[in-house]
């Protein structure tokens, strides 16, 4: 009788001898299999972005600025400029820059990067924009981070929609997610369920009709201090803050474009803002509260119903 074996059995290959299993955690890998990415607070340190500098897309809106959701038409050229300042600003502020590069004519759009993903400790969620005329932008997101190495955690299907700038972190476990006309119920339930796999909760709040993210009504300065519109932010996400100690300032936003853009500003470290040239009335606020306010010309960019904030897609941050 042969009782001969095969040659494969007991080889590294079938787990035999030589077999190496990969016991570690997923987030221990981050920095080394894949790259040191993530966030889990909104005012941390700021590491690294994705941008994408706009080009002949915008002239798609030249004409019915309405139909490709801008507000107004976009000089090119100067939009170009006013961008390319904002990515110098990051740069001598020590931020890593880094384009999304799409590999073909891409939508008026995409320059609105907060929009397409998110991150969390894990990695990133891939968003699903709400609208046709920005379906499909976050394939280009998408590449780009799987070009640096950041891993994507959840892709949202069925008839989910997600912006990103509809989440932001209350702490490094709980993200607070805004439900509206860019993120619905369906989005909120894949993103919760993903993130409760990753040790983190949600708490969802609805927006005011005719408001397009939460990023334009709440943005955070420090651990201990964040900037609420008032009489906009939804009452259970300011009382979600106070409740863990943070006071929440009211500046007195007029409902004026300056002011508008004034809020629509990125955190680049405590008390550290890159915010919106010619805001002064509120540049001034929030240096009162001892913030120093780096800035950058957005006049143009803004007609695209847009600015710093949601021109930014935050990749990471010091990690608690």
């Amino acid at each position: 009788m042969n009782d001969r074996r095969d040659d494969s059995f007991g080889t590294a290959a079938y787990g035999g001898e030589g077999w190496s299993p990969r016991t570690a955690d997923h987030r221990d890998e981050l920095g080394t299999i894949w790259a040191a990415s993530g966030i889990d607070s909104e005012w941390r340190a700021l590491q690294a972005v994705i941008v994408h500098t706009p080009g002949n897309e915008l002239a798609a809106g030249a004409a019915a600025p309405n139909e490709v959701q801008m507000l107004a038409p976009v000089d090119t050229a100067r939009a170009v400029e006013e961008h390319r300042a904002m990515i110098a600003a990051y740069e001598s502020a020590g931020v890593t820059v880094h384009q999304i590069a799409p590999g073909a004519e891409p939508s008026p759009n995409l320059m609105f990067c907060a929009d397409l993903f998110v991150m969390t400790p894990a990695g990133a969620i891939l968003a699903r924009p709400a609208s046709t005329v920005r379906a499909g932008e976050e394939r280009w997101v998408a590449r780009r981070l799987a070009d640096l190495g950041v891993p994507i955690i959840r892709t949202l299907t069925g008839t989910a929609t997600f912006e990103g700038a509809d989440l932001m972190w209350l702490d490094e476990t709980t993200a607070l997610l805004g439900r509206g006309p860019r993120t619905n119920q369906a989005g909120i339930d894949q993103i919760t369920a993903t993130l409760r796999e990753v040790g983190c909760e949600v708490m969802a709040v609805d927006l005011p009709y005719g408001t397009m993210h939460l990023m334009g009504m709440l943005r955070f300065l420090d651990r201990e201090l964040a900037i609420a519109w008032p009489r906009r932010t939804p009452h259970a996400a300011v009382e979600a803050l106070m409740r863990r100690g943070i006071r929440v300032e009211f500046p007195a936003f007029a409902e004026r474009a300056d002011h508008y853009r004034a809020v629509n500003f990125v955190t680049l470290g405590p008390r550290r803002i890159l915010m919106p040239a010619g805001a002064d009335e509120v540049r001034s606020f929030y240096e009162r509260h001892g913030v120093e306010c780096l800035t950058t010309p957005s006049e143009e960019l803004s007609k695209a119903a847009g600015n710093a904030g949601c021109l930014t897609g935050v990749l990471s941050r010091r990690l608690a």
